[in-house]
């Protein structure tokens, strides 16, 4: 599957909105969510759903997960959505020649939340941690 068909493509905005960075508020955001995003992971792995949850922050409308924080109740910048790794491989975003590479990367769930980071200009996948950043 192709990013193109998980988020419709928004026409690109004029040049100075993409001169500030939106990770910035997607850090402020993660740090607000941490509790939320950290009780549903224990709950997907503890329900036996997965034990690689995956969390997909995004501004417009994706085709993966479900919504668990939604930027217009919320008013905050980054809706997000639960998933698992395993949704995932089967959607194709992780392919069957990257599986063993992802797992060995990801991190310890109960320490790090998992986020597929969706922005216009493409997609990647940090492992932000729960805890304060010093």
């Amino acid at each position: 599957m192709d990013l193109e068909e998980l988020m419709p493509q928004q026409p690109e905005g004029n040049k100075e909105e993409k001169a500030k960075s939106p990770l910035i508020s997607l850090e402020k955001d993660l740090d607000l969510y941490a509790d939320s995003i950290r009780e549903i992971a224990v709950e997907i792995m503890v329900e036996g759903l997965s034990v690689n949850p995956i969390f997909i922050a995004h501004q417009h409308t994706v085709n993966i997960g479900e919504k668990i924080l939604d930027r217009n109740e919320l008013n905050t910048e980054w809706t997000i959505q639960a998933s698992t790794f395993e949704e995932f491989v089967e959607k194709g975003i992780i392919t069957p020649d990257k599986r063993a590479l992802f797992l060995k990367n990801y991190k310890k769930p109960e320490d790090f939340m998992c986020v597929f980071v969706i922005v216009p200009e493409g997609a990647n996948f940090i492992f932000y941690p729960y805890k304060n950043r010093g």
